[in-house]
């Protein structure tokens, strides 16, 4: 018998190759992930409310909104202090002596209670206040360096504060007398801040989604990246380690000392 290379007798059918496989899969995964961010509606409160435009820019917007609240958390907490200092000072029985640079005329001084409730609102501004403009400094640090997890605090902060100075502002008008200046010009300033501040919480809000957006697109980046490169990863090893030889090689594997006539 002679032993030297054989000459397929049938043809056998080309296996495919682990690429295509790969190939194929990532493209049905890309047409399926498609179809399903087609198919996901997104609630509109996780879409932004404001958008750049020729005349407004969002992150130009927001710092400026947060240095805004600085200012408005300062005057919250003087203005706060004076309420309760003139509130202190007019208190029903009290005699003062000397000579005083302002009147308390202005000052609310009927009901006792409600004289404790503007107190109470007084107080809870001052408390308001320091914490709007703790927080604001982080959503300067976190406007600066776009960390969205850090703008969190001010918003809800800040939110509170919207719907807690409204109340407060409300009281105040409903109860003291629109005669006097200062009654006047505080009533005036509130009705300036408050619809100033809400048009820019929206501002920060709305970044706030954006960089929210950015941040899930970036992740899902990276695991996209590492998801292929183990897939390489893998492939190359499992190439790396199969037989030199398919298994429909014309090649013979047998030993020459074993070929006899």
């Amino acid at each position: 018998m002679n032993y030297g290379r054989k000459t397929p007798t049938s043809t056998y059918r080309s296996t495919p190759s682990v690429y295509s496989h790969i190939t194929g899969r990532s493209s049905n995964l890309q047409s399926g992930k498609s179809r399903s961010l087609k198919s996901v509606r997104i609630p509109w409160y996780q879409k932004p409310i404001l958008k750049n435009n020729a005349y407004m820019d969002v992150q130009k917007g927001a710092m400026i909104t947060a240095l805004i609240c600085l200012c408005v958390a300062i005057f919250t907490i003087v203005t706060g202090v004076f309420d309760i200092y003139c509130l202190a000072m007019a208190a029903p029985g009290s005699t003062h002596y000397g000579y005083y640079i302002i009147s308390y005329e202005f000052v609310y001084v009927g009901s006792i209670h409600v004289r404790n409730t503007l107190i109470v609102f007084a107080l809870f501004s001052i408390l308001a206040g320091f914490a709007v403009f703790v927080t604001t400094i982080m959503l300067i640090i976190a406007l600066r360096k776009e960390y969205e997890k850090k703008i969190l605090p001010w918003l809800w902060v800040f939110a509170i504060f919207i719907i807690f100075r409204t109340l407060a502002f409300l009281f105040f008008a409903i109860l003291n007398d629109l005669i006097f200046a200062y009654n006047i010009l505080m009533v005036l300033c509130w009705i300036i801040i408050l619809p100033s501040s809400v048009y820019g919480w929206l501002l920060v809000y709305s970044l706030y989604l954006e960089l929210a957006d950015l941040t899930k697109l970036e992740d899902l980046a990276h695991l996209r990246m590492g998801t292929m490169a183990s897939l390489n990863a893998s492939t190359t090893h499992s190439l790396a380690g199969s037989r030199p030889t398919t298994p429909h090689s014309t090649v013979s594997t047998m030993p020459v000392g074993g070929i006899s006539n």
